[in-house]
């Protein structure tokens, strides 16, 4: 959270104005940025209005806390209300999602989502918004995951009249999602006053709340079979909603009359786009409706069929590639979900397709033509290898020659690196992916990072992070020639041989070999600890702890990053691969690597300057071992 203390002191701070100096350089710190002026004049308008209320309803003792953070993603619940439960005497909380809007009408399609003035796509109702965040923080926050009845959530649209959003009640109301307008401050303090007491402070309860473990994070492989099989085990924020939602009305429209339309998902690492694929994939499959989930990945779309299709071969059959459908009939499904769109490729044609089969058809078209609703989420930053074009642009413009309507929504918060805002920044600028230069990492108190003298140092420690109970692995660039597979029974060759230490990367092929697993499932399966992953085995997937090893081929000069493509390994890069795009797919492929932890990454470089660098920008010690910082 950026700031906590009593409703009474933070209605006198707001006066001063101290209150926004100190958001302004908490923002600043937890997240590398200066907030936008847009978010500081919506501090200064709806915190004093808040304050106002409690303090009119004599609840001044409540502790406020602003901006809070859920657990493990970078979504901020506007405030959270501590105080005691008049009637029970237990801790009691109210989560506020704080609304500047004059007036607001429920999308046509669906009440759960909304339409205002200042945006060209639907947003969530906030009485949905602030709904989730409740279920969200009872789901991962381990103070009140067993008491769930502590928390109740409000919106409240302190501009608002009820003429001006009132419709916005259509959908259902309870404890958690309730909605009060400027016009309905009575009701709000009345509200209020039912939820906390008058004469207890709230400090303690505060400090409860704040203590409470957080629930690890469900990864996604670990529920899938729920997922698809049985019922909704994620839940859905703000933007992942509305995509999520935006799919299923697609898909009703489709069903009532002859129409069709194409929705894009967009964001970067971490920000759900695989959970929300996962979510339609189980909501349509429970409701009967033809719906089938396709990749551009082995690796990904391969566990899926093994952990989601478990002894079941007609859930198996639900994941494909995106050469699948080269010659499937037009408008076949309800709907195709295309995860990891940045990896479609020109053409569904390789060296072994039939003659029969080349039709000279584009991937984008063959997918966009075999599902009356065909989903595409992506990471345009994502893309790793020559040929990838899933881009916006390219789907948007597809879309517009066959005359169909194309919607894009963006996902920004995230969930992966522990929700860090801060620290996928700070790969971005390291990488030199967004203008600035790399700068030095700022500790937050969600992610961690960690620099390694050795590659026996980096194991070392993840080793010890395996024997807590953590999942870990090893990645590198792809630098080192890959041996042919042994015969079983045999020793895996140790190809990533850096100084007196050596290990095998992952397998190639499809059968576990002397007791590592196969290529699809390095991440997943325990045993793929030991042998370093490539990008492909690692994209698409998480694990708690990642160790990064950087090779040759990105390198620290003087005062920038130089790539050697003659360092590459990498069978996809050709003479034809320009010098660019070499450079643009080796810095992607790092920005992949370093942000497939969840809890923190350590990483190691193969150059000495390369490696100073590094400890010059993650706490400057250089003579110390690795220590959490």
């Amino acid at each position: 959270m950026l700031f906590r203390d009593s409703a009474h002191t933070i209605a006198a701070r707001a006066l001063d104005s101290s209150l926004y100096l100190h958001l302004t350089e908490q923002f600043v710190h937890m997240h590398g940025y200066r907030p936008g002026a847009s978010e500081v004049r919506s501090w200064e308008r709806s915190i004093p209005a808040l304050a106002g209320v409690l303090n009119d309803a004599g609840l001044g003792e409540v502790e406020v806390m602003l901006e809070y953070a859920l657990p493990l993603n970078s979504k901020r619940a506007d405030a959270v209300l501590a105080g005691v439960h008049p009637v029970t005497g237990e801790p009691s909380y109210v989560v506020v999602e704080l609304k500047q809007w004059s007036q607001a009408e429920p999308d046509e399609d669906d009440p759960a989502l909304c339409r205002i003035d200042a945006y060209a796509h639907p947003v969530l109702n906030p009485i949905e918004q602030v709904r989730r965040y409740c279920e969200y923080l009872v789901n991962f926050n381990g103070a009140v995951a067993e008491h769930p009845s502590r928390v109740s959530g409000v919106a409240y649209l302190y501009n608002a009249t009820e003429f001006g959003v009132g419709a916005l009640r259509a959908v259902e109301l309870d404890n958690r999602g309730q909605l009060f307008t400027g016009e309905r401050r009575g009701e709000f303090i009345d509200h209020l006053r039912s939820r906390l007491s008058d004469k207890v402070s709230g400090a303690r309860p505060a400090d409860e709340l704040q203590a409470g473990r957080t629930v690890p994070s469900k990864q996604l492989m670990s529920v899938a079979a729920q997922e698809v099989r049985e019922r909704e085990q994620f839940v859905l924020l703000d933007e992942q909603q509305v995509a999520y939602r935006m799919v299923l009305n697609a898909v009703r429209k489709a069903k009532q009359s002859d129409h069709k339309e194409v929705v894009v998902v967009t964001g970067g690492p971490g920000t759900g786009k695989s959970v929300i694929a996962l979510s339609l994939l189980g909501e349509l499959y429970r409701q009967g409706v033809p719906a089938l989930h396709a990749t551009g990945s082995q690796s990904f779309t391969k566990t899926m069929r093994k952990v989601a299709g478990t002894r079941k071969r007609e859930v198996q059959d639900l994941f494909k590639y995106f050469n699948s459908f080269m010659t499937a009939e037009k408008n076949a499904l309800d709907v195709l979900i295309c995860d990891e769109a940045h990896r479609i490729r020109e053409t569904s044609a390789n060296r072994y397709t039939p003659a029969a089969h080349r039709t000279g058809k584009r991937q984008i078209d063959e997918l966009i033509d075999v599902a009356r609703v065909p989903v595409f989420l992506l990471d345009e930053h994502q893309v790793v290898r020559p040929g990838e074009m899933g881009t916006v642009e390219e789907i948007k413009a597809a879309a517009a020659t066959k005359g169909l309507e194309c919607h894009v929504v963006p996902l920004e918060s995230q969930f992966r690196c522990g929700g860090s805002d801060a620290y996928l920044r700070w790969v971005v600028r390291l990488l030199g992916l967004q203008p600035g230069g790399p700068v030095v990492w700022e500790p937050d108190d969600r992610m961690q990072l960690l620099v390694a003298d050795s590659p026996q140092q980096l194991e070392e420690f993840l080793e010890a992070r395996r024997a807590q109970g953590y999942g870990a692995r090893m990645s590198a660039g792809y630098c080192w020639p890959w041996s042919p597979e042994p015969k079983p029974g045999d020793p895996l060759p140790a190809d990533v041989s850096i100084g007196d230490w050596a290990r095998p990367w992952n397998l190639r092929g499809e059968r576990s070999v002397s007791g590592a697993p196969p290529s699809a499932l390095w991440a997943t399966d325990p045993a793929g600890f030991g042998q370093v992953g490539c990008v492909y085995t690692a994209q698409g997937f998480e694990y708690d702890w990642s160790g990064v090893i950087i090779g040759p081929d990105l390198v620290w000069r003087g005062d920038r990053w130089v790539t050697d493509r003659t360092a590459s390994k990498d069978p996809v890069f050709r003479k034809s691969t320009s010098d660019a795009d070499v450079d643009r797919l080796i810095r992607n492929t790092y920005k992949v690597l370093l942000t497939r932890g969840m809890i923190g990454t350590i990483v190691y470089s193969t150059d000495p300057e390369t490696r100073e660098k590094l400890r010059e920008l993650v706490a400057g010690r250089q003579e110390q071992p690795v220590s959490v910082v």
